[in-house]
């Protein structure tokens, strides 16, 4: 998995301690005792209240129970229709090259039943019209009369298509599963890698990516990971009949790197749009990437004058060099406008982003652009804009990244990024209630582990 790899390989400085397979909580930055103590007075508050139909659970080697409140979720049983309990279901599982038509000539159902079927709401059965490998339809058919009587489709695990009949017509209504959401959180300090004590801790592989992305304007992660470094996440568990589905969204995280403890809270706004906020309100979200590539390491670094391996000479390397294998994506690392698409003298095949009035950046030895993209398109942060090479002066594969503000190269690893606009004033004092909440059930949470830890 590619980016198993990448993860794997993010922590320069992987010693696990000798025989060390327990991951035990780092140490965390001491703060004033007021704030320490409202914090916990409100977790320890939060957790003797029930949890109204959700668990919290603590993902590690040994599974513990923590009760927090989560949303009171009632699932709803789907409601099954039959038309009469004397035709059998007959159940068809699509396989590749079936349409709905090729299977109601198999089932010996007419032209016309189909047509009457699918005219009945059109904007439910046009995802009959979709059909993917792997999914099920139960009929039920009047032998007598080849007449289709009920039709269940199974879009997904949550949703069911119902298609009766009424007459010489036909009636649908789409069923929606709901499902319980499991408050769980998980804690750990990093021995060896981050993507190691994420799985340690019990997250899957798009939970720790999840929390990568959350952090990844303040902390790189290829560069920045140190041992010791903790994180702690509370999330939200979907779970069906049971059995735990793939859903999960991170309510709130706490990252400590270098000493540094970086916060996040999530916010849903009235039109449903997800970002997350530091405890101030501000986003953590940055105007612009770290890092616009995953890459292996970094072969030249920003500096006032070095030998061009080239040309050999010195010269200022008003740059950092992303060592990559070719082909690796390329992203922009801001919202911007293409100004220059092309072959640039030394730099090879070039293209640069001009962000508003003040920043440029600048991505050279491309092998290839992304034929969407020319002089004057706008592009979205994070947006394939190319793909590694070796053109121009290059020794191997590598992106070489500028970052200019008002004309100025900075080096694009340590300069100041810009955030994103903080949250909108309709929404800040809703956000620091529920900030407030989510922070205490962090510090119950680091409080509960360490006492486990300790016990």
């Amino acid at each position: 998995m590619y980016y198993r790899n990448i993860l794997n390989k993010i922590n320069p400085y992987r010693r696990s301690a000798p025989g060390s397979h327990q991951l035990k909580p780092g140490p965390r930055r001491s703060i004033s005792l007021v704030i320490l103590a409202t914090a916990v007075l409100i977790g320890l508050v939060t957790l003797l209240q029930p949890a109204d139909d959700a668990a919290a659970v603590r993902h590690e080697p040994t599974i513990q129970t923590l009760q927090l409140p989560a949303a009171n979720i009632t699932a709803e049983p789907i409601d099954v229709h039959v038309a009469s309990t004397e035709l059998p279901w007959q159940e068809v599982t699509v396989r590749s090259g079936d349409t709905l038509s090729s299977l109601f000539h198999h089932l010996k159902l007419s032209a016309g039943e189909l047509h009457a079927m699918m005219q009945a709401n059109a904007s439910q059965t046009a995802t009959l019209r979709q059909l993917r490998p792997g999914q099920i339809l139960r009929f039920q058919i009047d032998e007598s009369k080849k007449q289709l009587q009920v039709l269940h489709y199974h879009i997904d695990q949550l949703t069911t298509l119902l298609v009766e009949r009424n007459g010489n017509d036909f009636t649908t209504r789409q069923i929606t599963r709901s499902v319980d959401k499991h408050l769980a959180y998980s804690s750990a300090t990093i021995t060896s890698s981050f993507f190691v004590a994420g799985q340690q801790a019990g997250l899957s592989d798009s939970l720790i990516m999840d929390l990568a992305d959350i952090f990844g304007w303040d902390i790189d992660f290829a560069l920045d990971i140190r041992q010791n470094d903790s994180f702690t996440v509370l999330y939200e568990q979907a779970y069906l009949d049971g059995e735990p589905l793939t859903d999960t969204n991170i309510l709130a995280a706490e990252f400590i790197n270098q000493g540094r403890k970086y916060q996040a809270v999530r916010h849903v706004d009235n039109e449903g749009n997800v970002s997350f906020y530091s405890p101030e309100g501000l986003s953590m979200r940055k105007a612009f990437l770290r890092s616009p590539v995953d890459f292996k390491r970094i072969s030249s670094g920003f500096r006032p004058e070095r030998y061009h391996p080239v040309l050999g000479v010195k010269r200022p390397h008003r740059g950092v060099d992303y060592a990559a294998p070719t082909g690796t994506p390329i992203k922009a690392s801001g919202d911007g406008r293409i100004d220059f698409i092309g072959t640039k003298s030394g730099y090879g095949k070039t293209i640069i982003l001009q962000h508003g009035g003040a920043y440029r950046t600048l991505y050279a030895h491309m092998s290839r652009f992304n034929p969407k993209v020319r002089t004057g398109s706008r592009v979205k942060q994070g947006q394939i804009i190319g793909y590694v090479g070796q053109t121009g002066l290059a020794t191997g594969p590598h992106l070489h990244y500028e970052f200019l503000v008002n004309g100025v190269h900075r080096n694009p690893l340590t300069v100041k990024l810009p955030t994103a606009e903080p949250i909108d004033n309709k929404y800040r004092v809703q956000f620091q209630q529920q900030a407030q909440v989510r922070l205490a059930q962090l510090e119950a949470v680091k409080q509960t582990t360490l006492a486990m830890d300790n016990h």
